[in-house]
């Protein structure tokens, strides 16, 4: 299966555009963003647990990462609910449920082979962010790879890259971003290709975003 597998070109997904599909585990439904390959994919969604609902234990051998958007998101006996920020390495197992039922934005097989640790942060914990002048930051992970945070933009703020090496994708968690004669609504997913210029300016206070910068050059060279 192939969505929006060639990097080299920009990619803007609203509110509107997005088309919800059941996947093969009954009570789990996906917004597919990005993906190459079928169920054992190098894939970014939106996906939607309905109360109740359990995943079999399974390995993910090109990693994940979740970002939980609501409700409440449980590993075995551990609850992580809106907010929290988690990275499991290649290799890495888990048995996934949620009893309330969550949305989450996964990212999956597009982990570097040499990162071996896992990561759970809760992003809505106030001494995980440094404040800056009009954006604070809550850094998330960085290696020579890629680097990802969530940014909280005072109304007005610009930000800016002119040239992103690496390129960046965006997920609008809440706000809107204004860019050029464009708007972006709360849920807009963003890809930028490499080499090509980030520039925004966030329309209301408190607007949050989620940005990865630099994984996106590598797929570039394969294309």
């Amino acid at each position: 299966m192939l969505i929006n597998h060639d990097f080299t070109r920009r990619v803007t997904v609203a509110t509107d555009d997005y088309h919800w599909v059941h996947s093969p585990q009954g009570g789990v439904d996906r917004v597919m963003l990005d993906r190459i390959g079928g169920e054992q994919a190098r894939a970014t969604s939106l996906v939607r647990y309905l109360p109740k609902t359990s995943f079999p234990y399974h390995v993910h051998p090109g990693g994940e990462e979740i970002l939980v958007l609501d409700g409440r998101f449980s590993e075995g006996e551990r609850d992580y609910p809106a907010g929290w920020y988690l990275r499991s390495p290649p290799g890495s197992s888990h048995q996934p449920h949620s009893t309330n039922g969550t949305l989450l934005f996964v990212k999956l097989g597009q982990m570097s082979k040499g990162e071996n640790n896992a990561l759970r942060i809760d992003t809505r914990d106030g001494a995980n962010w440094q404040k800056g002048e009009g954006i604070s930051t809550c850094p998330l992970f960085e290696n020579a790879c890629e680097s990802v945070c969530l940014l909280r933009m005072a109304s007005g703020t610009l930000l800016v890259e002119p040239s992103l090496p690496g390129g960046a994708e965006l997920l609008l968690l809440q706000g809107c971003l204004i860019e050029g004669n464009s708007i972006h609504a709360e849920g807009s997913w963003i890809r930028i290709p490499a080499g090509q210029r980030l520039a925004f300016i966030a329309e209301k206070d408190n607007t949050l975003l989620y940005l990865k910068k630099g994984h996106l050059g590598a797929m570039q060279e394969l294309q």
